[in-house]
């Protein structure tokens, strides 16, 4: 499929094998360095079927910019950026049609400060705001001894059909990024935590118990030495109730034990009683982004 853009001189289409490598030089990621390691991951992986939302805008022969609509888990996709502004629109006008034909239910992306152009180019090509993610990292010391104490029991224990349930309760009414879980079922949001994971029965998810009562989830990425806060949250009845800073604290002191050097997540900037307990607690604020997405 070819599509003529609004600027006369510009054609957008689908890359062609033999151009892809130099297609690819034009992705904003290729040139910043912060971008460059995740760009090289998602290339190594790549499937050859996962080059179709490969494409350029060209004058004539020559390759003006590209974007690549890389497919993910469970009908989730990541918009990876052409390097200058100027010349997205046609290129986002263009794939968000292709994606409207494609098994996918949300392709999003995610903005480094300063964001403002960027997002007002991506709003414009139909893309939605979605939150404004804050990065936080607590280094790895003496663990913290939860008070109050929580049970934890393993997560995949729980037959399949009580994990939807419990992630679907604990989802009820979170601040932690609304659009993303109205944009997304349980079973995607499942299938996206365990691809990150790394494994479909990670060994340090759990499900959590108070009082003889299921209260929430504490799910942790543990595939290297920095440990990832994947999610945690409490069930609706259970919230203000001071359990979020002991799961935070069961989280550090696993993550210590354990002998992780830093154990890092990310939170809603408008999740106020989130990022107060992260305060308390020690973890930094290392950075924001803005996250945007096609749904």
């Amino acid at each position: 499929m070819t599509r003529r853009s609004p600027l006369s001189h510009l054609v957008v289409r689908p890359c062609s094998d033999h151009r892809r490598r130099e297609a690819l030089l034009h992705l904003a990621a290729v040139h910043n360095s912060t971008q460059q390691a995740d760009l090289q991951h998602a290339l190594t992986t790549a499937r050859s079927a996962d080059w179709r939302g490969l494409w350029v805008a060209m004058a004539g022969e020559h390759i003006l910019a590209a974007a690549w609509v890389q497919p993910l888990s469970s009908q989730t996709a990541q918009l990876w950026l052409p390097r200058h502004v100027d010349a997205a629109l046609p290129l986002l006008n263009a794939l968000r049609e292709w994606i409207r034909r494609e098994p996918i239910a949300l392709c999003h992306v995610v903005l480094p400060a300063p964001w403002d152009a960027w997002e007002r180019t991506l709003v414009h090509g139909g893309m939605r705001a979605m939150a404004t993610l804050e990065h936080r990292v607590w280094t790895c010391r003496t663990s913290v001894a939860p008070q109050p104490s929580l049970g934890l029991r393993p997560f995949t224990m729980f037959p399949l059909a009580e994990q939807h349930a419990l992630l679907a309760r604990v989802g009820e009414a979170s601040l932690d990024c609304p659009a993303l879980r109205d944009a997304l079922p349980v079973t995607t949001l499942l299938a996206g935590f365990q691809a990150q994971a790394g494994s479909s029965q990670p060994s340090h998810w759990f499900g959590l118990t108070y009082q003889q009562r299921e209260v929430g989830v504490l799910l942790l990425g543990t595939s290297s030495s920095h440990w990832s806060l994947q999610l945690m949250g409490l069930v609706p009845e259970w919230r203000g109730q001071g359990l979020g800073r002991a799961i935070i604290g069961h989280a550090q002191t696993l993550a210590a034990e354990a002998g992780a050097q830093s154990l890092s997540l990310t939170v809603d900037a408008q999740n106020t009683p989130a990022r107060r307990v992260y305060d308390h607690t020690g973890f930094e604020l290392r950075g924001r982004e803005r996250l945007l997405g096609w749904y």
